[in-house]
């Protein structure tokens, strides 16, 4: 487990040499751009290569499933995170952010422009307003609890889509709490930042009960 700052670029460096550069310009466009929006919290800004950038990257490598190749929905993204970082460290992997605050999507865009990334495609949008389309990743980080963000984003997944969802202390309470109407594979990998974190990841496979007569996109 990554334990600083320094450890933490370590981590990345090892891993994603070639992504560093980019990280760099993504970490200084987030220090500038929170003196003008509040993004991320002042004080997480000292630990930002653990607390954001690490705790995003962590995502392509703390699972046990086969990640699969292909595009990529991060929904309610933010100030980016894990998105951008996704972004950075597979530039050839299509990238989707969805957030519906405008401040942010141009954010968003500002941030991929400056760290020339031409595989990301940012959306102003409520996830319940998004055309239906599937991806084979989806994340969302602090977006929703469980059983919202699946009735909100089902749609967008088949059931070789691989769910990566970073959910801090509460993520086995809202794993064991998800309702049967869900046919689903989860389960829940602990955070490489945070020894009190847990990643919930798996496969949705289809609706029973309530949700049986909805369709999926």
């Amino acid at each position: 487990m990554a334990g600083g700052e320094a450890e933490a670029r370590d981590w990345l460096a090892a891993r994603h040499p070639d992504a560093l550069g980019r990280l760099d310009v993504l970490v200084a466009a987030l220090v500038e751009e929170n003196t003008r929006q509040n993004l991320v919290s002042r004080p997480s800004l000292d630990a930002v290569w653990q607390r954001h950038i690490l705790d995003s990257a962590q995502l392509l490598h703390v699972s046990r499933e086969t990640m699969p190749e292909g595009s990529w929905l991060d929904l309610g993204s933010g100030a980016g995170f894990p998105g951008l970082v996704i972004a950075a460290l597979q530039p050839k992997r299509l990238v989707t952010l969805v957030d519906s605050r405008r401040l942010r999507t141009e954010w968003l865009a500002r941030a991929a422009a400056a760290m020339s990334l031409q595989n990301v495609e940012v959306v102003l949008s409520r996830v319940e307003d998004l055309t239906d389309r599937t991806w084979q990743v989806i994340s969302a980080r602090a977006f929703a609890p469980l059983d919202r963000l699946l009735d909100a984003a089902a749609r967008f997944s088949t059931p070789e889509t691989l769910w990566l969802l970073p959910k801090g202390t509460k993520a086995q309470h809202e794993l064991e709490t998800l309702g049967t109407e869900w046919n689903r594979v989860f389960h829940v990998e602990q955070s490489l930042t945070d020894a009190t974190a847990g990643i919930i990841v798996g496969h949705l496979h289809g609706h029973t009960g309530k949700h049986a007569s909805r369709k999926r996109g």
